[in-house]
This record gives structure tokens, sequence and C-alpha cells, in this order.
């Protein structure tokens, strides 16, 4: 359904193609939307900045010049070690305009799962701010050869940092026109690790054409409109942060909140009254440390702009979804995806009837199945290859149809 569905969003067929950063800025920057608030960002003291859909079209393509000038070329892989500041959208979006592939890497790891990270997908340059270089990028420095720049997101205090490039002189004397090369939708964009619960972090490769699925997948499972405020409280270093918190409500010409501050029940609810929130994605762990405030918290703050609640990450409790419409006034609604799909596969959708404790149904152009497990509760293979659909009431391990 997705690649099928190319039409429903590509502006310009020809030139640039699918490629991710035209389809969410470029097509806005230069039409009806370009002077909308694309990215409404608060700092930890909840001082806002607002960036329209211009301003972010000309700065990433300063980060598109600067990363040309710096010998960067189509395929490179550039990490992001950022927590939610502008740099991260500027550098994530700048990257896939110069056809680089961008990873974003969780700012909380430490030293060693960056380096087994930048080592899988040989990392050529770095994005990340002067303390977490310090604290985490230092120590593990000449364990990654083929890392040629890091850019540092604001002047070090002090000496600058050895072999490091502050990234705000760059892209001052870079030009804030940028021409998109040929991107062929099936050039790879973004490259997410999975957690490594499971043994070594798995690398799963997602093309430009993924900006179809995102936009597709945001208007069905998140009824996600240009006039929105959306806000996404999920981590830039993990593939929700991105595909959601990024990608998605840009391509639909939303604008998108980030704050850049901690979890704090009391702030969070600030944040949807005064931001005037229409459509929030947040964790089900979010989601209960707030009913741990009680009601009498939320009575406190105007939620009247909330539309839609949703939630990722973990399974969603019924208690949940129950408090959200007796408190929010609005059902918490399940999505179920994985980093290998990029974006959500099962949903209880905007339009659908919540059923507490289900996650609901696959969304359009996807096809789901429980197939019948072996002793090792993996799904049993037979001697052809071939795998057995369960049917009815059933307890088995969940798969999608390829394609």
């Amino acid at each position: 359904m997705w690649l099928r569905a190319r039409q429903t969003l590509s502006g310009l067929p020809g030139g640039a193609g699918l490629n991710i950063a035209h389809e969410t800025l470029d097509r806005h920057a230069t039409g009806a939307r370009a002077d909308v608030t694309a990215l409404r960002w608060l700092d930890r003291r909840m001082v806002v900045k607002d960036f329209s859909y211009r301003e972010l079209a000309a700065a990433t393509a300063r980060f598109a010049n600067a990363l040309h000038e710096l010998g960067g070329r189509p395929g490179e892989r550039v990490f992001t070690l950022l927590g939610r500041i502008p740099e991260l959208y500027v550098a994530v979006l700048g990257s896939l305009k110069a056809r680089c592939v961008v990873s974003p890497l969780f700012a909380a790891f430490g030293p060693e799962p960056v380096a087994q990270r930048m080592r899988l997908g040989e990392a050529a340059v770095l994005v990340t701010t002067p303390a977490l270089y310090r604290r985490t990028v230092a120590p593990i420095r000449d364990r990654l050869p083929a890392l040629r720049q890091i850019l540092l997101t604001s002047p070090p205090s002090g000496a600058p940092e050895p072999g490091t490039i502050d990234l705000a002189a760059v892209l001052d004397r870079a030009s804030p026109e940028y021409a998109i090369g040929p991107t062929d939708p099936a050039d790879p964009a973004l490259l997410h690790f999975t957690s490594g619960t499971t043994g070594t972090p798995k690398g799963a490769l997602h093309v430009h054409e993924a900006v179809v699925a995102h936009a597709a997948t945001a208007r069905a499972a998140l009824d996600l409109q240009p006039d929105d405020v959306f806000w996404c409280t999920a981590d830039p270093g993990w593939v929700t942060g991105t595909s959601y918190g990024i990608i998605a409500p840009l391509a639909l010409g939303a604008t998108l909140v980030s704050d850049e501050g901690e979890f704090d029940a009391r702030r969070w609810y600030r944040m949807l009254d005064r931001e005037r929130v229409s459509v929030w994605y947040t964790a089900p762990t979010a989601i209960r440390m707030m009913m741990r405030r009680g009601p009498e918290e939320a009575a406190r703050h105007d939620l009247s702009a909330l539309r839609l609640v949703a939630s990722v990450g973990e399974p969603l409790n019924a208690e949940a979804v129950r408090w959200g419409a007796a408190v929010l006034h609005r059902p918490v609604h399940d999505t179920w995806w994985q980093t290998e799909t990029g974006a959500i596969m099962i949903a209880n959708a905007a339009g659908a009837e919540v059923c507490p404790g289900s996650m609901g149904r696959p969304l359009p152009g996807v096809e789901a199945a429980l197939l019948e497990q072996g002793t090792d509760g993996r799904a049993r293979i037979a001697q052809d290859g071939h795998v057995h659909v369960l049917a009815g009431e059933a307890q088995g391990e969940l798969a999608l149809r390829t394609g």
C-alpha cells in the first residue's frame, strides 16, 4: 500500500524525487504554509522559540551546504547524539537533503553503546553537544577510525575541544539555499538501531520512500491534520522520535511541539494546556506517572484543545485507557510497530471504538496474523518453509506479511 501511494505526497515527482526533507519541509516552505510554525521549541525554562516552515527549510539548507563543504558525500552516515534541541531537527533534515543516511543515538547512552552503534553503522560524521562529547565520545574516539568529523552544537566554554568543529560557525557561512540532488525513492535515508536487549543491536535501514508510510500512518492512526498542534514525547534517539517526532507532522504541515525538559507531570499538563496541543503521542509509562498525580492535577488545566491521545513503546494497560477517558475526556489509543517497520502497523485508529487492553487492528495495507509457536516460543516453520496461521481465539507469534 505504501509503495503504491506515492502520488498522495509527491508534490514534485521529478528532481528531488521522494527525498524526505523535500517532502517534509521544502514543499511547505514555498507554499501556503511557508510562514506557519513548523517547530515550536521550549527550553528547560519553557521559553518558546518558533521556526516557520520557511525558516526551518533555510536552516536545514545551511546544514546540507555545510556537510558538502566538509566533504560529505551521499550515502555517508551522519549520527546525532542530541537531546530535543533545534539543532537536532536541523541536522536530521539537513543530512537528508544532502542524501546522507541519518542514524540517531540515545543521549543517555554511555560510551560503550555509542561506540558499538557507530562502529556497526560506519559513522562518518557526528553531531553532538560539548557536554555529551566530553562524557560519551571523547573516551572512545580513538576506536572509531571511520569518524571523520565531529560537529559541536555550541562553542565549548574555554578552549575548543581538540579535533571538533563549531557547528554554529559553519552554518553562519553556509548558504540558506540548497538544491537537493536526484533522490531515488529506494535510496537509504535512516538507520535505526534496536535496543540490544536480545543481543547485539541490529540496524534497520529505511529508505526515502518511507516518508509515505510516515504520513499515511499519521493520518490513519493519529488523525493528524495540517492545523494540528502535535506533541510527540518520544526521545529523538529512538525510531518513534524520528518517524513521528520529526518526519510525519512536518510532512503533513502540522505544528510540531518539542520540549527540552525532562518528564514532570505538572510541566506536561502545563504544556498540553498552554500550547493547546490537539494530538498527543506519548508512552504508557508517562501516562501511568500522570495517573499517580490524581485527577485533581488535570482539573487545574484547560485540556479542551486535546482531540486525540495515543501511546507507543510498551503494552498499554486497560486502566490507562479508562483513565484517559475519565480524566482527559479522551481514551488513550494504543499503537504497535517496531524499529524494523519504521511506522505504525496496528492501532486503535482515530475513528475506531477503543477496546481497553487491545492494541487495535492492522492499518490499511497491513496484513497481520498469529502463527503457531514451537516449544522455543518462536513461530514453527515446517520443512517446506511454510508457517501455520492460527484462526479464531488463539495465542501465537505475531507476524506481518511482507510487501
